[in-house]
């Protein structure tokens, strides 16, 4: 028997639009995230879950209640499921980066698996803290529908492993607009299959965040763009 993972990443916050690293930074959820929360909860509505959990940092907890709205769910949050740590790199500006970081920046963008920021958390702490507290969870709720509301690094790195590729492969994966949802299956051997990835089909053009923004298309990996 499958059990189910609805992996969700968290609304629009205010880093996300001022393209600050927030990280483990706990920002408010933007005028576009409520909206966003709005067309979030639409989709849920008729989805079948079980249980719900959220990363600590209020911008996932909010998305796991827009998740709950018609679901009148538990809510449990797991510190696993949080966004990577910045260290002294956290709540600045992404474009300033390559200059006051460069060996950092360049790692961001080309070779993220090094990526690890001053007095922070390092990309292959991530990838293995994340895939762990998954497994915590699908071992919680074998053969029932979870859904976890996480964020874009971490839920990056669990696709790339779910994928069955190592860390130094984590540029090939595809970043998640927010609120963007992928849903991975597991059997009883703990295999995951891929069933969806990064889809934000529920998001107009007005309420998307990567509507107006480059950073995250795919030819701007190994580059210098951070708008």
């Amino acid at each position: 028997m499958d059990t189910r993972v609805i992996l969700v990443r968290h609304c629009e916050a205010e880093g996300n639009f001022k393209r600050l690293f927030q990280g483990s930074t706990d920002a408010p959820v933007s005028e576009k995230g409520r909206v966003q929360l709005e067309l979030l909860s639409v989709r849920c509505r008729n989805m079948p879950i079980d249980k719900i959990y959220a990363s600590p940092l209020r911008r996932a907890r909010e998305t796991a209640e827009a998740i709950n709205r018609y679901h009148h769910l538990s809510i449990e949050v797991r510190d696993g499921l949080r966004e990577i740590d910045g260290g002294q790199m956290e709540n600045q500006p992404f474009e300033q980066f390559p200059v006051l970081y460069p060996e950092q920046a360049e790692h961001w963008n080309r070779q993220p698996w090094l990526f690890c920021p001053p007095g922070g958390e390092s990309m292959r702490h991530v990838y293995d803290r994340i895939w762990k507290t998954v497994l915590e969870l699908v071992q919680e709720n074998v053969g029932k529908t979870i859904c976890a509301a996480s964020h874009g690094c971490a839920i990056r790195n669990f696709l790339c492993r779910a994928s069955g590729r190592p860390i130094e492969r984590l540029n090939e994966m595809d970043w998640c607009d927010n609120t963007g949802m992928s849903i991975v299956d597991f059997d009883e051997q703990l295999r995951p299959h891929i069933v969806v990835m990064n889809d934000a089909s529920h998001l107009t053009g007005e309420s998307s965040t990567f509507a107006t923004q480059d950073w995250w298309k795919p030819e701007n990996r190994g580059s210098d763009v951070f708008r």
